[in-house]
């Protein structure tokens, strides 16, 4: 399988030869030339697969260029109850990404039990270990760079810290996430591990990110590479969960569910729409958003307008504060018929500021076939829905996962059961479940007084030239 950019102006290449990158060479992202259809055999012989077992025969059908025995080794090593526990010994361990029925038709997918208690471990974990793979085969050395609003960095080190050959920049908006979150990350003292705060917000660091991505001789002279969803390996490793949770709420493949999305950077849900490109009964793929709403603005009324860092809000759900959203840009692609001149037309208007504006197109009108519903969700509303679902169903749900529950139950078509996708233990935003539930979450063992840990990281503004000196200050030349 070959990967072609958004933008139409790249070569085409191999699994492995983007995995290690990020930004295609014209700026566009990397997607498929064709979305690998799954037929109703191979549907019917994966539902009672094992994660693992499901993960491979997925992404099989992506990294088409890694030997099948090496790719399972590496899928196999990844995708184990032990890296899946935190600490826990019960049943669901095993099954890595258990599904919790709150009423009937109604479930949370649990995504939330890597080492850093959020949904990016899941694809991030398996990023690493193929890093290390494809970096041992060619004696290479890789310094990551990466922009983070809350747990994508912490998942990210996790997942790279001590890897032979591999150093990671990773940004995040100085002062702007939970305590708990700046503690996973900035508390790390692995040599190989950078933490950098921007005087600024998530998208001024992704901004950063991109433009470093830009510079082809800096990136080719550092090897620069990317953890950040615009890395095709994590989205194709998150299609995984979605099948695993549609084979979990139905009994049938003639079945139909609605996913609900916590959405910010367009990544995870891009993953389920991809997932049902390539075939699975995805009846509905419901969008998310807290205040930062220019997701759902689109959705509503087909105008995407990104805004600046003076209008893009801090919330109690914080890994969402995002108002530019990178992944976006594979869903237009797949909307505009894949046009790459199209997508480079819309996205010279976002680069300079702008927005575009699809009502009363061909495009506007054949929105409706993927099948996408939107809504927002605010402060008062993830308290209300946090306390709701602590009293009725003694489940205790972080405040992402409260927007999606939210938002799904209001958009969703009654005669689909509801898949809303987890993105956290609520460990993780202790603060805003103290005000909803007048009480402390739980955390696992092993993340008791991690606030209290030492701390490190550099305090930087936005300013590229001088993140370009941290970074090569910092490569052994």
């Amino acid at each position: 399988m070959k990967y072609i950019s958004t933008r139409g102006n790249a070569p085409a290449k191999t699994f492995t030869e983007i995995l290690l990158g990020g930004l295609a060479p014209d700026g566009g992202l990397y997607l498929p030339e064709q979305y690998p259809q799954v037929t109703r055999s191979e549907l019917d012989a994966w539902r009672k697969l094992s994660y693992a077992d499901l993960a491979f025969a997925v992404l099989s059908k992506f990294a088409t260029d890694i030997p099948a025995a090496d790719l399972k080794a590496i899928i196999n090593k990844t995708y184990t109850a032990t890296v899946y526990s935190n600490g826990r010994t019960d049943s669901n361990a095993a099954d890595i990404t258990p599904l919790r029925m709150l009423a009937d038709g109604v479930h949370i997918l649990e995504l939330s039990n890597g080492p850093t208690l959020a949904f990016k471990d899941m694809a991030m974990q398996l990023l690493g270990n193929l890093f290390e793979y494809a970096l041992a085969k060619k004696h290479e050395e890789l310094n990551i760079l990466g922009a983070t609003s809350g747990d994508t960095g912490s998942a990210a080190e996790y997942a790279m810290r001590g890897k032979r050959g591999i150093r990671v920049f990773m940004l995040s908006p100085n002062g702007k996430m939970s305590a708990f979150q700046r503690a996973q990350m900035y508390s790390l003292q692995d040599p190989n591990i950078h933490n950098i705060a921007i005087n600024g917000m998530f998208d001024d660091a992704q901004d950063m990110v991109k433009a470093v991505s830009n510079d082809h001789a800096f990136k080719a002279k550092y090897k620069i590479g990317t953890v950040n969803s615009i890395n095709w390996a994590r989205v194709s490793a998150q299609v995984v969960y979605y099948f695993k949770g549609y084979f979990a709420a139905t009994k049938s493949n003639d079945e139909q569910v609605a996913f609900s999305v916590p959405s910010g950077n367009f990544g995870n849900i891009c993953a389920g729409h991809i997932a049902r490109m390539m075939g699975l009964p995805i009846g509905q793929l419901i969008l998310a958003t807290n205040e930062n709403d220019v997701l759902d603005e689109f959705f509503r009324t087909g105008v995407y307008r990104p805004r600046g860092t003076d209008h893009t809000y801090e919330t109690s759900s914080p890994s969402m504060d995002i108002s530019k959203a990178s992944n976006f840009e594979r869903f237009v692609f797949d909307l505009v018929g894949r046009d790459g001149a199209k997508v480079r037309e819309f996205w010279s208007k976002v680069d300079a500021g702008g927005a575009f504006d699809i009502k009363g197109t061909d495009y506007w009108n054949a929105l409706p076939k993927f099948d996408f519903a939107s809504g927002k969700s605010t402060h008062q509303d993830r308290l209300k829905t946090i306390r709701e679902v602590w009293q009725e169903y003694g489940v205790m749900i972080d405040t992402h996962t409260a927007d999606g529950l939210k938002v799904g139950l209001e958009q969703r078509r009654p005669s689909l059961p509801l898949i809303c996708l987890e993105t956290a233990l609520p460990a993780k935003f202790a603060e805003t479940i103290q005000e909803a539930l007048g009480r402390q979450p739980e955390r696992p063992v092993a993340m008791e007084g991690i606030e209290k840990l030492p701390q490190r990281c550099e305090v930087m503004d936005a300013d590229v030239t001088k993140l370009k000196a941290y970074i090569s200050s910092n490569i052994p030349q």
